[in-house]
């Protein structure tokens, strides 16, 4: 949940950015022996994903020796706030990851292109998994982005650390992972138990196990309503899923994790000094690239579960789009096709470890062994391991991450109480829907 990770990026961080790429006003820029240059924007940055992605990109410009591409790769934190600031100008840039979180807001502006005229007869379609192709249209059949993947949550967890503690098996509820972490807690020795979510896109987890807990009553088609109709945030249990996520902070956290996002929480598992982490699938190649903990010290457990012995896994993606201001988008559109496709394709989602796009990849053995058996096994269990699609694509989801994230600061520094911020979660919502 997937998922994962943004802050506010100043201006001065947005010129150098555009300095630095040599971004021409309206997109990809032209040589006069024809050679056009596109500039390309991802989100979700890391240095070996990066790698990765330069390497594809690499063979695309080798099969189309006209088009050159100019990656931009912004910090995590700051990258979907420069993405934004780069549309709303209409220039220096042609193709960037568009997030399920960031589509909404966007195409609502005007700001991504859709490529279904331009996608219309192509072959990659029937190569696509049927999730592919649902999360690759919208309701009225435009296309602002070809999904790269699938993100998806599980735990991570130290299998020395759990066994050490006296435990036979890793958490399976929210209420195993409290007694565990506590357990393993022991800040003398710098031995965290959980890797907490404070900082940038805490809402996701807080909602996470909020749904597990409402999991016998939840929408399958909006994880953020109830079956009756009312927000999950209103449902009595939910009150009971915080004050156990927030016993978590409090009983078995590092004190810095009040500021955690995606990047600290996984540096705190992979340098090895928390036990816990609830991640999507691309952390296990991060995690496996560790130093300081070996693949025989670390794995995965499926999601954890609520009082009803259900869990709920919230559909995430993001892909790649084209931005309406681009002065070149057959050639976007080229790249596009080529990064969802065949070799590229399946690179990608290997090397990032990303639940695939491809339906050839059910057959491949990468996916049912070591880290990866935890998916397989909430796959083949759906009635447990509950599916359901959230409000991604809403106008207004990135104002609910500001405003969310915020309040579960408000809790953690002890001004606001959870039953204060449910509270106004549920109006929110309600008002939102009601508006629409």
């Amino acid at each position: 949940m997937l998922s994962r990770r943004k802050a506010a990026a100043v201006a001065l961080g947005l010129a150098t950015a555009l300095t630095v790429s040599g971004c021409a006003v309206g997109g990809g820029s032209g040589t006069s022996d024809g050679t056009i240059t596109l500039h390309m924007v991802e989100s979700l940055t890391n240095p070996a994903r990066t790698a990765v992605l330069k390497t594809l990109i690499g063979q695309f410009e080798k099969q189309n020796p006209k088009i050159k591409v100019d990656l931009i790769s912004p910090p995590t934190e700051q990258a979907d706030q420069k993405i934004q600031q780069m549309l709303q100008s209409g220039s220096g840039i042609d193709t960037m990851e568009v997030r399920d979180i960031t589509a909404g807001p966007w195409s609502t502006n005007g700001w991504i292109y859709d490529m279904s005229k331009e996608l219309k007869g192509w072959s990659g379609w029937d190569a696509l998994t049927d999730n592919a192709v649902k999360y690759a249209k919208d309701a009225k059949g435009r296309t602002y982005y070809i999904p790269y993947g699938f993100y998806g949550l599980s735990l991570y967890y130290r299998t020395d650390l759990v066994s050490e503690a006296g435990f036979s098996a890793p958490p399976a509820s929210w209420d195993d992972l409290l007694k565990q972490a506590t357990a393993i807690q022991d800040p003398d020795k710098r031995r965290y138990g959980y890797a907490f979510r404070g900082g940038t896109n805490a809402n996701s987890n807080a909602v996470a196990v909020i749904e597990a807990y409402v999991a016998d009553k939840i929408d399958r088609d909006n994880g953020f309503k109830l079956t009756d109709g009312k927000t999950i945030f209103s449902a009595p249990e939910a009150l009971t899923a915080l004050e156990t996520y927030f016993k978590l902070f409090k009983k078995a956290s590092p004190p810095s994790s009040v500021a955690w996002g995606y990047p600290e929480m996984v540096e705190g598992f992979s340098n090895g000094s928390t036990a816990f982490l609830l991640q999507d699938p691309e952390v296990i190649a991060t995690v496996g690239e560790s130093k300081s903990i070996t693949t025989k010290q670390w794995t995965t457990a499926p999601l954890l579960t609520g009082p009803s012995g259900k869990a709920v896994q919230p559909v995430a993606t993001a892909g790649w789009g084209i931005a309406s201001g681009s002065k070149h988008k057959a050639e976007a559109v080229k790249l596009v096709e080529f990064l969802s496709e065949g070799d590229a394709a399946t690179t990608f989602d290997k090397k990032n470890s990303l639940v695939p796009i491809l339906k050839s990849s059910a057959d491949d053995t990468f996916y049912k062994t070591g880290a990866w058996a935890s998916y397989v096994k909430m796959t083949e269990n759906p009635d447990t391991y509950i599916t359901v699609t959230q409000p991604r694509n809403s106008s207004w989801w990135t104002e609910w991450i500001q405003k969310s994230d915020s309040e579960i600061q408000k809790v953690l520094l002890g001004k606001m109480t959870p039953k204060e911020l449910l509270a106004g979660w549920d109006t929110y919502w309600t008002e939102k829907w009601k508006s629409q």
